[in-house]
């Protein structure tokens, strides 16, 4: 695909509603065309059109259902072969509210194999692209019950914490290589998500971010140079804190014998 956007091509998954759609809006009129990466033709088709006819930008729309291999290999190809592309926002991904007692397993797998193991290849995909340029931006999708783990399902938040920790092993692994990664904690958001996880009113609850206003906070949370963004926490001393408290943690653990609370002689 050629160009002419001043930013490059920015591909973006779940890309046809929700926080998709709005990162699509946003980063067309920040100068960047668009790959968009949805399973649903009819919306996503939809989607490319009002952006073409709102922004001006090139729209590519790009069918895949990131769940099943032929379409994951897919948008990995298009990553891997296209110089134009100069951002990846991982974005697509699926929640659930049940317990391990209510969730059906292979539906978990699932949600692990969309929310984990298909950011992981698209962006193993994007990184030695990006590196060979010496630029480029990956954004990862998590969310605060990466954190707050004991709020909604399990595996969902399992697989949320997971992009935090690989987000934070790919800011060292590719620090002062040109590549930037930012991974994005947003809190409720009033997205289709709800829908899908099965607790459709808290979109409309009093503590729940409009989609607009979390993609907003995320990208000026990219200008300022933060590695983790989480619009709905004011305090952001208190994320520092964690950091630091995790970070000196981390720095004790190399002990050859075990700790004296075990009792061993």
């Amino acid at each position: 695909m050629s160009t002419t956007a001043p930013k490059g091509v920015a591909l973006i998954t779940g890309a046809s509603t929700g926080i998709g759609a709005v990162y699509a809006d946003r980063l067309a009129k920040r100068g960047y065309d668009l790959i968009l990466v949805a399973r649903n033709e009819q919306r996503l088709n939809a989607a490319a059109d009002r952006l073409r006819r709102e922004t001006g930008v090139q729209v590519t729309p790009l069918i895949a259902d990131l769940n099943e291999k032929a379409g994951l290999a897919k948008v990995e190809a298009v990553i891997r072969n296209d110089p134009s592309i100069t951002m990846l926002v991982n974005n697509a991904g699926v929640g659930s509210v049940a317990s391990i007692l209510q969730a059906d397993v292979d539906t978990m797998e699932a949600m692990i194999n969309l929310n984990v193991t298909a950011l992981t290849r698209l962006t193993y995909a994007a990184a030695p692209a990006f590196v060979s340029r010496g630029a480029g931006t990956i954004i990862n999708i998590s969310s605060v019950v990466g954190i707050a783990v004991e709020n909604l399902n399990g595996v969902y938040s399992a697989s949320k914490s997971y992009v935090l920790s690989f987000g934070h092993s790919l800011q060292k692994d590719l620090a002062d290589t040109g590549v930037r990664i930012q991974t994005v904690l947003p809190g409720a958001t009033a997205t289709e998500f709800w829908d899908v996880a099965g607790y459709a009113p808290q979109k409309t609850s009093d503590i729940t971010m409009s989609a607009e206003n979390m993609v907003d906070a995320a990208l000026v949370g990219l200008d300022i140079g933060e590695l983790v963004t989480i619009p709905g926490l004011h305090e952001a001393e208190v994320w520092a804190g964690w950091e630091l408290a995790r970070r000196e943690m981390s720095a004790k653990f190399q002990n050859p014998k075990p700790a004296p609370r075990y009792h061993l002689a």
